[in-house]
């Protein structure tokens, strides 16, 4: 369909309004990877790099680039995501992108996850991406673990990118410039001072270094103002027990760097005076911390705003450009959350993202100057907008008296009491927002009402709301959840003979500790990716620089740690789970599921357990999100359907 000109693009937005709903939309328009991801305008906005997600051989993650003029397409690199994933891709000019790839691997018989980055023509002539860092070993046996961390892509000079790596010692990476073509590299900065993050500033020079002791958990932003110049220290503070103090970027103006700190309990955005030292508040909210990022002009390389979560539009400009801009957008597309996601340099034309409750995404390719916007990529074409209800933000007092958000998403065509999902984030520091979201669509496509908690340890919500997850695993955070279920049951919102918990990573912890908890609450409960040993999490974590982090964050009285793991208290649990993980999770170990799967089978408990061959944390393979998503369908129609 020609979807040119605002009417046009009005008549795509609502073409699947008009597709007959079918009696059961099937479990893989749901669980399919999106079928367009992450596309990135060229600098001269002339091309559109971008994945492309088929089911073609099981499913296989296609990085393409498209030339606007020309109107052709190249296909660049495609993986399966079982042994490599394309972690993140950038324009480094005009002709040449960045691929960040990323692999599972192991380290003296160590999990680990590696890094590496290639650099591939946009047009398709170099079959062959090129390696941009050759491994070394000619002092130590060391080889970089994480080798595609770009610091600077730096505008004025195509041929070099600025790139930190830990050559030579773990984890003190040096800084060096390297030639994407021909790979030759100079280092500019060597490792030092314990410093694990680098920053340079809008004028390309290296400024800024943020070094933590992973034993004592002392942190410091250090500053310089020329290469020839010692590191000064600018903030300091404990990364383990003080509100953390992080620099976000700098001004045009290279004496202004902005960074984020806290005003009372709430994270806000400051501003420093790096002569005089002196610091301006910019923005604070009185509800909730400023989460978000920077926004930079590629015409001017000012900052030009700010991303806060928990404003109308997501994006706070003081540009009166930009401001203008955005507002022209939002009338010509009301009711949706519009998101300009890239610009060319020159700011004409630009990549909007547009979505909203029961709105799967879209993107959008606009031109300024033609006042033009053309449908690009429809994110889940199978997902029809009809189909979909509505998130309502919620608000329910917890047993202590705090007052806890959620989102309440309620099926269509279907009277309550409702059959209920309740499912807790993972993290636990992340949070719900609003927009489309796969998982919460594919239960209320079920009939199933869903709840989305924001419990104590959410971040988003002050230091001292986030800080109840530090040794609170079980504790308060789990009574969020049961004060939620009960809340909802006393609405008449919940069937409170069909409730079932539902979650991922820390939420797939959280359903099983609801389990163990409240035995009588949830007919049933689903972990994918979950923790259920917080002894064995600790214990393995000695293997790694974030060992004392994660004490301090997850506890080390062995005592305490069992008593708040559902591994040593399954004889609790009465109801039927279902667990699944990936192969190859680096971010918890599939051990984890396999010895609480082996445990309530030796119990003789309701269990099913299904490890996903080569998965990752993220259900990235698309075979194993398929099988995730039909396993979580039979297993809810069995426990939790009416």
């Amino acid at each position: 369909m020609n979807c040119k000109g605002l009417q046009a693009v009005f008549a795509c937005l609502l073409l699947f309004s008009f597709f007959p709903a079918a009696a059961e939309i099937p479990v893989e328009s749901f669980s399919q990877l999106p079928s367009f991801q992450r596309p990135r305008l060229s600098p001269d906005g002339t091309q559109v790099a971008y994945i492309n997600n088929v089911e073609a051989k099981g499913g296989m993650s296609v990085l393409m680039a498209y030339d606007l003029k020309k109107r052709k397409q190249y296909i660049l690199q495609a993986t399966d995501n079982l042994d490599v994933k394309i972690r993140w891709f950038e324009w480094a000019n005009n002709k040449t992108l960045l691929v960040g790839l990323a692999y599972a691997a192991k380290r003296q018989r160590v999990d680990t996850k590696e890094t590496r980055m290639v650099a591939i023509e946009a047009d398709g002539s170099d079959k062959t991406p090129r390696l941009l860092i050759k491994p070394r070993r000619i002092f130590s046996d060391h080889v970089s673990q994480f080798q595609d961390n770009v610091l600077d892509y730096l505008p004025d000079d195509p041929e070099h990118i600025l790139v930190s790596m830990d050559l030579d010692v773990a984890s003190m990476p040096s800084v060096y410039k390297v030639n994407i073509y021909t790979r030759k590299k100079s280092r500019i900065e060597h490792g030092k001072l314990n410093i694990r993050a680098w920053m340079t500033d809008q004028q390309h020079k290296l400024r800024l270094g943020v070094s933590v002791d992973y034993k004592t958990g002392e942190a410091k932003v250090r500053i310089r103002n020329n290469e020839n110049d010692d590191w000064q220290d600018l903030f300091e503070y404990n990364a383990m027990n003080d509100p953390a103090i992080s620099p976000l970027g700098f001004a045009l103006d290279p004496n202004i760097l902005y960074y984020t700190a806290y005003k009372g309990d709430k994270k806000s955005l400051y501003k420093i005076n790096l002569t005089t030292r002196e610091s301006e508040l910019v923005f604070s909210d009185p509800n909730y911390d400023m989460d978000g990022s920077l926004i930079y002009s590629g015409k001017t390389r000012d900052v030009i705003g700010f991303t806060h979560a928990n404003t109308d539009t997501g994006r706070v400009y003081w540009d009166k450009d930009k401001i203008n801009f955005i507002k022209a957008i939002n009338n010509a597309l009301p009711d949706m959350d519009n998101y300009v996601v890239d610009y060319s340099r020159d700011e004409n034309n630009y990549l909007l993202y547009t979505e909203n409750d029961h709105s799967p995404g879209i993107y959008l390719l606009g031109d300024r100057k033609q006042k033009t916007m053309d449908v690009l990529f429809n994110q889940y074409p199978n997902i029809t907008e009809d189909t979909l209800g509505s998130h309502k933000l919620m608000t329910y007092t917890a047993r202590d008296g705090t007052k806890i958000e959620g989102y309440l998403s309620l099926p269509k065509n279907i009277k309550g009491p409702y059959p209920m999902v309740m499912h807790p984030h993972g993290g636990p520091g992340a949070r719900e927002l609003g927009g489309f979201d796969y998982w919460t669509s594919f239960f209320t496509s079920r009939g199933y009402a869903v709840f989305r908690p924001n419990f104590r340890g959410s971040t988003g919500y002050g230091y001292e709301f986030s800080q109840s997850q530090m040794k609170g695993w079980g504790l308060t955070m789990q009574d969020d959840i049961t004060d939620a279920t009960h809340w909802l049951i006393e609405q008449k919102i919940a069937d409170p003979e069909h409730i079932c918990i539902v979650g991922a990573s820390y939420g797939g912890y959280a359903a099983a500790m609801a389990a163990v908890k409240t035995p009588d609450l949830f007919k049933c409960a689903v972990s994918l990716a979950g923790v259920f040993n917080l002894k064995r999490l600790v214990i393995k974590s000695r293997r790694y620089n974030n060992s004392e982090f994660v004490k301090n964050q997850i506890g080390d009285d062995f005592d305490d740690l069992e008593q708040r793991s559902p591994y040593y208290q399954v004889d609790k649990i009465k109801i039927p789970m279902l667990i699944m993980h990936g192969e190859d999770d680096r971010v918890v170990d599939v051990d984890q599921s396999r010895d609480m799967a082996d445990e309530l089978d030796d119990e003789d408990k309701k269990v099913e357990f299904i490890e996903l061959p080569k998965g990752d944390h993220y259900l990235s393979v698309q075979a194993n999100r398929h099988q995730a998503f039909r396993a979580m369908d039979k297993f809810l129609k069995t426990y939790l359907k009416k």
